[in-house]
């Protein structure tokens, strides 16, 4: 008998071993069977329980995570809006005393003009002219009947005379009278003109006042909705953060390109000043960490001075400082700035010097002989390399306001996304959880189907004794 052969029953017939060794093993598997089924179910809950724990940690994690985030955020918001608010204040106190203050003066002006107008305007009323005294006098002498005589025909003809002439000094009169009227009404345009520019501009000053108003009770109503704690409001903060946060970083990200420019820019005359073969590690020159040292001793003065000019709010401590401590922290901090410049410019003149030199000794040792070129043309590049050696640390300087944004944001930013990759394995490891409870389900069905046929005879010997007790239970109903 060979070592393959050692389970067989009947060695020269195997398909009857196989059947024997079949029957017995499921003979053994249908003894076992509930201490397996207890076996694989206990397996299944060691391993989901433990998930379904952790899962269930995990999402208070979160949801306190979250409860944090939004405290930290309403808190910020509240501090934004509470400033904004101050400022419109502030900017609304400035507008009501510069544009509001002479508005006595303004509408004793305006009070002025109009009783003057109105006074021009009684003066230029018509006067219908006086009837004259003569008219029954002419009406008699027009009754009197014309008889031929000379002296009757002389003296109506003085008559006529003297009415017509009286007749054109009325008419001249009147007509005099209307031009005098009609030069105080043309008057009136100048006064008008003033009036309606007047009007204008208290129009113009009460819209901006008006605008001014709804932009302070925009910020009052955020201000409320923050107090409230409102979901709309916490989406608002959310969203903004995260536009804060990429504006941020993309700004810090061209003041990095900035700050390696700045880098190049003394990293070769430092080498100069400090010694070029000087090494801390084996690929980190010394040169390099005191351009780098330069740049952000530049960076930290450019921070302090947004700091003293209440720019930025990184230092509580700078901005608690009284005004005249301030104002001199502010000076030194623009002093040591500018000087930096200044050594900034300095050392980009000497790395055009010794470029210069590089480029002089290479052309002495070639063959080929130099060509000459302008003077003027030459101290371009010079020019612009301390011009941009001296800028530059004032750029950088406005890094801190940037920074202080991201600070903030990315606080914000953080929280939200730590608390969402939370809730992701949270929910990764409840399904583990109950993916383990359903495969030991579906170990037990596959171990029951291994032993499907005692599990079938076990069925066909258990129904008739199953059903007999309900046929005794019919059979005593009937007689009943």
């Amino acid at each position: 008998m060979t070592g393959s052969e050692y389970w067989m029953v009947w060695p020269a017939n195997t398909a009857v071993s196989v059947l024997v060794v079949l029957l017995v093993a499921m003979a053994f598997l249908y003894a076992a069977r509930k201490p397996v089924h207890h076996l694989i179910g206990s397996l299944g809950f060691l391993i989901s329980g433990p998930l379904r724990i952790g899962a269930r940690w995990l999402l208070a994690a979160a949801n306190d995570m979250t409860q944090r985030n939004k405290a930290v955020l309403l808190a910020h918001g509240r501090q934004e809006v509470e400033q904004r608010i101050e400022r419109e204040f502030e900017r609304l106190g400035a507008m009501v005393t510069r544009d509001l203050q002479g508005y006595p003066a303004l509408q004793r002006k305006l009070l002025d003009e109009i009783t003057r107008v109105e006074e021009d305007y009684k003066k230029c009323g018509e006067v219908p002219p006086p009837p004259p005294e003569w008219v029954e006098a002419v009406t008699a002498m027009a009754n009197v009947k014309s008889t031929g005589n000379e002296m009757v025909q002389k003296v109506l003809g003085e008559i006529n005379r003297s009415v017509t002439s009286i007749h054109d000094k009325a008419l001249a009169d009147y007509r005099r009278a209307y031009e005098t009227r009609h030069k105080i009404l043309e008057g009136f345009m100048p006064f008008w003109r003033s009036l309606d520019k007047t009007m204008a501009q208290v129009d113009k000053k009460l819209t901006g006042l008006q605008s001014s108003t709804a932009a302070v009770d925009a910020h009052m109503e955020k201000f409320e909705q923050i107090n409230a704690k409102t979901d709309k409001a916490e989406h608002a903060l959310t969203v903004s953060a995260f536009t804060q946060f990429a504006i941020a970083f993309l700004v810090m990200a061209v003041a990095s390109g900035g700050a390696f420019v700045n880098f190049k820019l003394i990293a070769l005359p430092m080498s100069e000043m400090v010694g070029a073969g000087d090494y801390i590690s084996s690929s980190l020159r010394t040169s390099e960490v005191a351009a780098l040292v330069i740049i952000f001793v530049e960076a930290s003065m450019g921070l302090f001075l947004m700091e003293s000019l209440r720019i930025t709010h990184l230092f509580p401590r700078i901005a608690n400082l009284n005004e005249h401590m301030r104002h001199r922290m502010m000076w030194i901090a623009l002093t040591l700035l500018v000087t930096l410049a200044g050594i900034e410019a300095a050392l980009a003149l000497m790395r055009d010097m010794l470029i210069s030199d590089k480029q002089a000794l290479l052309h002495s040792l070639a063959t080929v002989q130099q060509a000459a070129t302008d003077g003027w043309v030459a101290r371009i590049p010079t020019a612009g390399q301390m011009l941009l050696g001296f800028i530059l640390p004032f750029a950088l300087a406005f890094i801190a306001i940037p920074l202080e944004s991201l600070i903030y944001s990315t606080r914000t930013v953080g929280g939200v996304l730590l608390a969402g990759f939370v809730r992701t394995l949270a929910f990764v490891l409840r399904i583990l959880g109950n993916l383990a409870r359903r495969l030991s389900r579906v170990l037990i069905n596959l171990y029951d189907v291994v032993i499907v046929l005692p599990l079938l005879i076990e069925h066909l010997v258990k129904a008739p004794r199953a059903s007999a007790p309900g046929k005794s239970r019919r059979g005593a109903d009937a007689e009943a």
